[in-house]
């Protein structure tokens, strides 16, 4: 004798049912490979399954999040966007339309094949060869030995050491880095080539003093990326003197050209005297004849 299941009809749209059955695959209740609404009922029934308030967030929440969504976004962390725009879209207090389709839109667009493909030859230290066009339709390839994913200045940038160094016009103990803002590569070709990863980008060691507040401000919550050493203030006018693995004269210079005559590089001399002339051009640009 055979007990047959109570039957339970459901009046739905076809859209609801649709919801359902994707809830049913979600959630692993199939027969087979298709989805199956009377598992996925039970297994509320049961309480397998909890169903939870879904309206219960105040607009500061939503927003906050939405706000922070798009920080992660502008400084490159797109996994970490896309999981907060996966929360955000799967709750109902979420009504404003243009920000649903924004989120929608952003879900849907699939990061482009060479940017995944340079993150794993990065986790792989995979050495392996870049090929992209710019603006100006010119054709450059690169043979990455080391690289990294670093924020800069709130944009995502290709840190690395290539074998090329021709157009490049850092000191020649740095030649070989080149930084790449990869919002700015519309397309590009990444292959693996097989040579040998190098541990870390080509480092110039700097010593350089800060002075005034700056001193006493500078390192109090911990040591910044790529500083070796930072000593204690001593000195009078007081001073600290900070070791760094420099590896960009270019972006070394951008950093401290803003502490003006709070900061004096000291060492190697040949960085000091880029940086001198640099000065000197600057003084030629904005000196005024009698």
């Amino acid at each position: 004798m055979t007990r047959k299941n109570q039957a339970i009809t459901l009046s739905i749209s076809e859209d609801n049912k649709k919801a359902l059955e994707n809830l049913a695959l979600k959630f692993g209740k199939t027969w087979g490979d298709k989805p199956n609404v009377s598992k996925l009922i039970k297994s509320i029934a049961l309480k397998e399954l909890k169903i939870t308030v879904n309206d219960d967030w105040n607009n500061q929440r939503i927003e906050t999040l939405e706000q922070a969504r798009k920080l992660l976004l502008d400084h490159g962390f797109i996994p970490e966007a896309e999981e907060i725009a996966k929360i955000l879209i799967e709750r109902s207090e979420l009504k404003l339309k243009s920000v649903c389709d924004e989120i929608q839109k952003f879900l849907a667009k699939p990061k482009p094949l060479w940017r995944k493909n340079i993150e794993n030859f990065i986790k792989q230290q995979q050495p392996f060869k870049l090929t992209y066009q710019d603006a100006s339709e010119n054709l450059w390839n690169f043979i990455v030995i080391h690289g990294e994913l670093r924020i800069i200045e709130k944009h995502q940038y290709l840190v690395c050491t290539c074998e090329e160094t021709e157009g490049n016009q850092d000191l020649p103990e740095l030649s070989h880095n080149w930084t790449f803002r990869l919002d700015r590569i519309q397309e590009a070709v990444v292959n693996p080539v097989q040579l040998s990863w190098q541990p870390h980008l080509d480092m110039m060691e700097v010593e350089f003093k800060l002075y005034g507040n700056l001193a006493f401000a500078y390192g109090k919550e911990e040591i910044k990326e790529d500083d070796i050493y930072q000593g204690e203030i001593e000195g009078n006018p007081p001073y600290r003197l900070i070791k760094r693995n420099v590896w960009s004269s270019f972006w070394f210079f951008r950093e401290i050209a803003k502490y003006w005559d709070d900061c004096e590089i000291i060492s190697p001399n040949s960085l000091k005297e880029k940086f001198c002339q640099k000065l000197f051009n600057l003084n030629q640009l904005y000196s005024i004849e009698d």
